[in-house]
This record gives C-alpha cells, sequence and structure tokens, in this order.
C-alpha cells in the first residue's frame, strides 16, 4: 500500500536486495539463561532457511516431532540470521555430531524451560545498502539521527502480508464469515493479515493528519479536521513529530499497561522521553477503544469480527543506531536494534520514503 512516511527528506535512491550477505540478524533473548535445567538452548546461525525449516531439519535429525523444539521468534529467510532454540538436553550429544551447509550452532547453554514464542526483547539488525553516492549518504546520515532522537512509525512489514501482497483480502473475507478455511493456523494469519492491514491505514492516516498540523496554521484545519481550534493549538505545540490526540491509549514502553491520554504535559514529557508510546487498534473482541478524538480517527478503521483484537504500539524507538558511508564501494551501512514485534524492512522504507518490495512493485 501507498503510505505516509514521518521523515520529511525527499525520496533516497539506493538499492536494497534482502540476501544473506546483505540482511543480518541476531535474536537478543527476553532473559540470561540460568545455566542448569533439563532443556539445552542453541545459539543458531541459519542462511537462506526460514525458522520453520530449521527446526524441520533438526528435528527430523534428532527423530523427534517439530513441538518438540522451543524457539522465540520467526527469522526470514531471505538474510544471514542469529536465534536461540531448545530441545531437551538428551540429544546434546547427537548435536555435537550436528552438521549442516546452512546451519551453524555457535554456542549452548542450558536452561529450566522450553524457549516459548515470544521470549525475546527484539533483534539487532546489520543491513548494507549498495549504489549509495555522497548526496544520499547524507541524507541518510540525517534521516538515521532523526530515527535515533525521535524513533519511527511501527507499521506492519511487506512479509505480513504473503508473496502478493493481498493476505488481507483473503482474512477480510473470512474473518466475516464470507469464506471458509478450515485450516485454523491459516486462518488465524489470514485474519491477522486484515488486522494488520486496517492498522497501517490508520497509522499512514495518524501520520497524515500529523504533517498537516506541521505545515498548516491551526484556523487552516479547523473544518479539514473537524477539531477545535484550542485542540489543534496544542497538538501543534507538541515537540514530538507524532501527535498525541485527547483518548489515545498509551502503554508504558517497552512494555506494561494500557491508559488514555488526555493532554497531560507530564504524559507528553515521558513520550519525548521513550517512557511511553501511543498505541494503534488491532479490531476484534475484548480490545480497549480509543476515545475522544483519537477515537473519532479510529472508528474508520475498525471492523466488527470474529477475532480477538489487541493494541500495538504505533511509535518505536530503534537502539543502537549507527551507520556509515563506504564512498569507494558506494555502499552505506546501517547496524540498529528494534523491540520484538517491529520489521527493519519499514525503518528501510522510512529511509528510502518509497516501496522497497520488490514484488509489490509490478
Amino acid at each position: 500500500m501507498d503510505r505516509f512516511y514521518s521523515l520529511n527528506h525527499s525520496s533516497i535512491d539506493f538499492l536494497f536486495k534482502q540476501t544473506p550477505r546483505d540482511f543480518v540478524v541476531e535474536e537478543l533473548p527476553l532473559y540470561e539463561f540460568s545455566g542448569e535445567g533439563e532443556h539445552l538452548v542453541l545459539f543458531v546461525r541459519k542462511k537462506s532457511l526460514s525458522t520453520l525449516e530449521l527446526v524441520s531439519i533438526i528435528a527430523r535429525y534428532l527423530g523427534i516431532q517439530n513441538k518438540e523444539i522451543g524457539y522465540a521468534g520467526l527469522k526470514d529467510k531471505h538474510a544471514m540470521t542469529k536465534q536461540y532454540i531448545s530441545i531437551h538436553k538428551k540429544h546434546e550429544e547427537a548435536m555435537d555430531k550436528f552438521e549442516h551447509e546452512g546451519i551453524k550452532i555457535l554456542s549452548k547453554a542450558y536452561h529450566n524451560n522450553k524457549i516459548k514464542t515470544g521470549h525475546l526483547k527484539g533483534n539487532r539488525f546489520y543491513i548494507k545498502l549498495k549504489k549509495v553516492n555522497p548526496t544520499s549518504a547524507q541524507k541518510l546520515d540525517e534521516a538515521l539521527k532523526n530515527i535515533s532522537k525521535f524513533g519511527m512509525p511501527n507499521f506492519f512489514g511487506f512479509q505480513r502480508f504473503g508473496n502478493d501482497g493481498d493476505n488481507h483480502i483473503e482474512g477480510e473475507k473470512i474473518a466475516k464469515g464470507e469464506k471458509k478455511e478450515r485450516n485454523p493456523k491459516i486462518k488465524k494469519l489470514l485474519i491477522n493479515a486484515y488486522q494488520s492491514h486496517l492498522f497501517n491505514l490508520w497509522l499512514s492516516r495518524r501520520l497524515e493528519i500529523n504533517t498537516l498540523i506541521e505545515n498548516f496554521k491551526p484556523e487552516e484545519l479547523e473544518s479539514l479536521l473537524n477539531m477545535p481550534n484550542s485542540e489543534l493549538v496544542n497538538l501543534k505545540a507538541q515537540k514530538h513529530p507524532f501527535k498525541l490526540f485527547n483518548g489515545d491509549i498509551m502503554e508504558h514502553y517497552p512494555h506494561g499497561r494500557l491508559f488514555d491520554f488526555n493532554g497531560q504535559e507530564d504524559d507528553l514529557n515521558r513520550f519525548n522521553d521513550r517512557g511511553i508510546s501511543p498505541t494503534g487498534l488491532l479490531c476484534g473482541t475484548k480490545v480497549k477503544m480509543s476515545s475522544d478524538s483519537a477515537g473519532v480517527i479510529e472508528k474508520d478503521y475498525d471492523d466488527e469480527i470474529n477475532a480477538e483484537g489487541a493494541r500495538r504500539y504505533a511509535w518505536v524507538f530503534p537502539e543502537g543506531v549507527e551507520g556509515r558511508f563506504k564512498p569507494e564501494e558506494a555502499q552505506y551501512e546501517l547496524n540498529f536494534s528494534l523491540p520484538k514485534g517491529s520489521y527493519a524492512t519499514v525503518l528501510i522504507e522510512e529511509l528510502a520514503k518509497r516501496n522497497i518490495n520488490e514484488k509489490n512493485k509490478k
């Protein structure tokens, strides 16, 4: 989909291909492993394999079921990735002899519990951009400074929507009972894609409104945004590029409880200091809805579907952001960390200010 971006520079030209040589991901564990227990934790490097393919290969080798292997997150196939998996320690001797051209065991430890989905803090990325000229490198430097200072929108990446980018279309039909899907995993995947699509539309709209607030006077926007002048004045005065609306649902960052934003100066400061962040809606049942001005915008991206809803951070704060230009190779190297559930390709698209998914360029 076409979307709004948070940065105000013009589009930056560079070549990005998601390959194991140019895209490296390292999982950041949620906790330290205890060093004891019945579970063997393996730190694994894989190349050109998805996490599920990795699990299947090791399960087949050990003669066990896939579900006996624990992992925290699904890592991309088109990358060099390092992640943690867990198996029962009775398989340690067999794994010491394991060999595969796309898999290398980097280290091992012991822990009391099996690794479960979601048990990760985030991911550290190393990415290489190619065909970068000195002018583009300067623009990348400035853009990264901005992201490092203020953070970035937490869109779902194109990977969420399938190879053809249209999983959300099928997901909507299934969620509304217009189509049936017997496989529960595929059903959930497609419905999640629909929820993600609506979230992305909402977030793009919020960024569009931010741009209007930054570039026009409050009195010029009263009728366009159907908001009182006093609230528009307050929005324009906010220091952060992502404006907080009355009724936004905030969440303590990087995790914590939800609460309503009602324009308090203290909450604006906490957002600037990365202590809290606004959330967007993943529509469905059993989910807290925003109110006031934020609710007016959100209701256009809500839908009554038979699936459990949730809130998702609308804004995240990458850490350890670094960029290096290599003029002799016309390349630009990036390092940064993101919390779990956030997409490195979204950051790349924020830099480029364009769609980088080659499959969707048709």
